[in-house]
């Protein structure tokens, strides 16, 4: 018989391993850019340069399906109010929005953007994982906003030396 940890045990062991945030956005059948917090993120493949992303159900899911793209913004140390609104938490003040570039539903700032065609779906428990093919892509200078320990913090850190 397996034995598996009790879903607070998992979530904590799952907060040692540091993670970036990104935000993943796509244009609904109306045309209208939406997105979610997401930070189950990875690049798979250089050449072709693909990555993968992971959803749960809702209305990026259900705009991903729709339209077989998506894009994968990455938030900078500065987004924590980013992160918390694709994440369903309102901000003060206006809240940011996701916009459209080239077809794709993009966040403006972003530390990197990673437009992709959906290539393969993979249907895992309460989530399905999406493998991209790259289109297009852009990067700009900064420090990104990473999770860890179940809270946000800034990378990239000191460099280790080996």
């Amino acid at each position: 018989m397996t034995h598996r940890p009790d879903p607070p045990s998992f979530r904590k062991a799952a907060a040692r391993f540091t993670t970036g945030v990104t935000v993943v956005g796509a244009l609904g059948e109306d045309g209208r850019a939406v997105g979610m917090t997401a930070n189950s993120f990875v690049t798979l493949s250089i050449n072709p340069p693909m990555v993968l992303v992971s959803l749960k159900s809702g209305r990026t899911l259900s705009a991903v399906s729709t339209s077989q793209r998506y894009c994968v913004s990455v938030l900078d140390a500065a987004s924590i109010h980013v992160s918390s609104h694709f994440a369903g938490k309102p901000v003060d003040g206006d809240p940011p929005a996701l916009v459209e570039e080239r077809d794709f539903a993009v966040l403006p700032g972003a530390l990197a953007v990673f437009a992709c065609d959906v290539v393969q779906t993979i249907e895992v428990a309460d989530h399905r994982l999406l493998i991209g093919e790259v289109r297009w892509c852009r990067h700009e200078e900064g420090r990104p906003l990473a999770f860890y320990g179940s809270e946000f913090c800034s990378g990239p850190g000191t460099p280790i030396q080996p």
